[in-house]
């Protein structure tokens, strides 16, 4: 009964954990938009934020019970959740649908200026700057945060049912 209770809440945390990465990784974007130096000599690479959803037990056994037609037509729509453990992540073996976030370089290329002047210039004046769009990290950031604040409303409309719930 706890699932049914705090099942909403724990998925509204999924998505709150998710959003918050999403967020983290638009201001690291933003904060290196003109890197053009890193470490490894090279101008700052664009990071994304990446949802893997993460199909619990209750999907396989639902399948199990609609009959292998129906596991094929998942085999063929989510072929690398189906392969292995279907449990949640980090062993907890809860069952239900979670979602993973991991961050990804994007693979655009850079962007090519001209600036003679600039220390990173090549021998022919042109300077590498990173594949950092800072309109559309603000368009993340916007979406990102609407997405969160849906999350926190979603937790509070829970957190109120349970309340009226005790009322009766």
């Amino acid at each position: 009964m706890s699932d049914g209770l705090f099942g909403s809440i724990r998925i509204s945390a999924s998505g709150l954990r998710g959003q918050r990465t999403k967020l983290d990784v638009v201001a690291q974007n933003l904060a290196n938009a003109e890197t053009t130096r890193t470490p490894d000599g090279t101008p700052y690479r664009r990071q994304r934020a990446i949802f893997e959803q993460v199909l619990g037990e209750k999907v396989l056994r639902h399948s199990d019970s609609l009959g292998r037609a129906t596991e094929g037509r998942l085999a063929r729509t989510h072929p690398t959740h189906l392969g292995g453990s279907m449990s949640a992540p980090g062993g907890r073996g809860q069952a239900g649908v979670e979602t993973e976030v991991g961050v990804a370089e994007d693979a655009s290329q850079f962007r090519v200026i001209h600036d003679p002047g600039h220390p990173d210039a090549d021998e022919e004046g042109y300077v590498l700057l990173p594949n950092v769009n800072p309109i559309s990290e603000m368009v993340d950031m916007i979406t990102a945060s609407r997405a969160y604040e849906a999350n926190v409303a979603a937790v509070q409309a829970a957190k109120d049912m349970f309340g009226e719930a005790l009322k009766i």
